[in-house]
């Protein structure tokens, strides 16, 4: 990460379960992270634009707009084309994980996660 601490980075977390929500904010708020939440992919895109964070935390499963096609329609923001998005899921199977390297993601979480191993995935990707 260079010389940038945890507590100046933006996180964009996008995950319709509230619970899931809030239990993932509060734990990265714990490491420092300014956390900025959306409930559904077509959000997930309008505060992406907006609020151009350092790193998306984004679900596959979204109402309105699933996680796949936030992220073809992020990735193709000239502003944002580089910021690493991070598909945290439930799914297991291969075919995610294909789909989501084709759609655009830098790497792939199963749910639960472990924040302190997040939070280390997220230096490696920034660094």
């Amino acid at each position: 990460m260079g010389d940038r601490d945890s507590k100046d980075l933006k996180v964009l977390l996008v995950e319709d379960v509230e619970d899931t929500r809030l239990f993932m904010r509060l734990q990265l708020e714990e490491h420092g992270f300014i956390v900025i939440e959306a409930e559904n992919g077509q959000t997930a895109v309008e505060l992406a634009t907006k609020e151009a964070p350092d790193v998306i935390l984004m679900d596959l499963s979204l109402p309105i707009m699933d996680g796949f096609a936030a992220t073809k329609l992020i990735r193709q923001n000239e502003t944002l084309k580089n910021v690493p998005i991070i598909a945290v899921t439930a799914h297991q199977e291969t075919d995610f994980r294909s789909d989501a390297k084709n759609s655009g993601f830098d790497a792939y979480v199963t749910k639960p996660i472990d924040v302190n191993w997040l939070k280390g995935l997220i230096d490696g990707l920034l660094g």
